[in-house]
């Protein structure tokens, strides 16, 4: 089972993709978690938060107890430009170190670029964000 970390962008629809690929990212999340200390910067759990239906999906997939769902804190909610100043410091880094993570490196920055441009969407729209992570 591998994980992949998600944008979820606040609302019903904001009207544009927010579909990202986080797999490479969530599989080297404690080397990330690592390098954005070292570069000053929020590590990208930081913006991690449940809502209820991404919890429900994990309950469909088989992971958990449908009974702590009822005692979930409500999801917090972050501004696109605090997640950005993370994927900018992760991507400038990777590009100028492209064997950071060996062959896993171009599709980590695939994946930031990625986030780089969903984030971008919603600071233009005035939404906010969190990170999701789903096992697939």
């Amino acid at each position: 089972m591998s994980a992949c970390f998600y944008i979820v962008v606040e609302g019903e629809d904001p009207g544009y993709d927010i579909f990202v690929n986080g797999q490479a990212l969530a599989r080297h999340e404690a080397e990330l978690e690592q390098l954005a200390a070292s570069l000053h910067v929020r590590p990208l759990l930081d913006f991690f938060s449940a809502d209820r239906n991404s919890m429900a999906m994990l309950l469909e997939q088989g992971a958990g107890d449908p009974e702590w769902t009822r005692s979930l804190p409500d999801p917090q909610w972050f501004t696109p430009n605090d997640g950005l100043a993370t994927v900018n410091a992760l991507l400038a880094h990777l590009e100028e170190h492209p064997a950071s993570f060996g062959s896993s490196t171009g599709a980590m920055v695939d994946e930031l670029r990625e986030y780089e441009r969903v984030l971008e969407k919603t600071i233009s729209h005035g939404l906010r964000w969190h990170l999701a992570v789903s096992w697939e």
